[in-house]
């Protein structure tokens, strides 16, 4: 190796080693990922201080940017499926888990005035399950006054977009399986296609009924509009 050639090669390593030594530094100043009950429980506080500081706030945007990303919607409508998921395209089932979405945050769109002041608290994950488990069940309570305390259990896998709920079980009931009978006796007497129509046509009834506030609010209520929807 020649003068020239070795002091490339060393200017190379030195630049190389500046690199990594401020790559290793980021990784040292960014914030560990949020434990799954720690991520639910500072969203809620985050959404719940929001909705009360501002009543008439945008809350299109909070939803989009901060909860809907939460939920694992094709899962979810996998669930409620069952063995017909798998009778599904992929264009079927993009649709499917487009449509279950919107029926489902519409479904509890009326409960977000009532739950905004509710006090929504999460029971603490075993550290040692958190950090073994891929997936988990986060326990919340919500205390309401004039009422019995309802509690809402969040299914959570954890995966390339970090932690999702992909069921959500108000006082042990699924409001996920709910949807199973009802979805496969559509299957059969109409198809997965028959499923997706009668999807869309419920959306648009719902979204007719609604009106512009509660179409506004709607996918709020998957965290806090469940429990209202599951007393009924």
């Amino acid at each position: 190796m020649n003068a020239r050639t070795g002091k490339l090669f060393a200017l190379a390593l030195g630049a190389w080693l500046l690199f990594m030594g401020a790559r290793a530094g980021a990784q040292l100043l960014a914030p560990a990922p949020l434990r799954p009950d720690a991520l639910m429980s500072s969203l809620t506080a985050e959404v719940l201080a929001r909705l009360r500081a501002d009543r008439g706030s945008d809350l299109a945007a909070l939803v989009e940017s901060r909860i809907v990303p939460v939920f694992d919607f094709e899962r979810m409508t996998a669930i409620a499926l069952g063995r017909n998921w798998r009778l599904a395209s992929s264009a079927q089932r993009s649709e499917l888990a487009a449509q279950f979405k919107t029926l489902l945050v519409r479904t509890y769109s009326r409960a977000l005035v009532e739950f905004r002041d509710a006090a929504i608290e999460y029971r603490p994950l075993r550290a040692a399950a958190a950090a073994a488990e891929s997936e988990v069940t986060v326990h919340s309570q919500v205390r309401r006054s004039g009422a019995e305390p309802l509690t809402i259990d969040y299914d959570m896998a954890d995966g390339a977009a970090g932690w999702r709920v992909y069921d959500v079980k108000i006082a042990g009931v699924s409001a996920v399986l709910t949807y199973r009978e009802s979805f496969a006796a559509t299957v059969r007497a109409e198809g997965i296609d028959g499923l997706i129509k009668a999807l869309a046509d419920k959306n648009r009834q719902n979204q007719a009924g609604a009106g512009a506030d509660a179409t506004q609010l709607a996918p709020v209520l998957m965290i806090y509009g469940a429990p209202r929807a599951a007393q009924r």
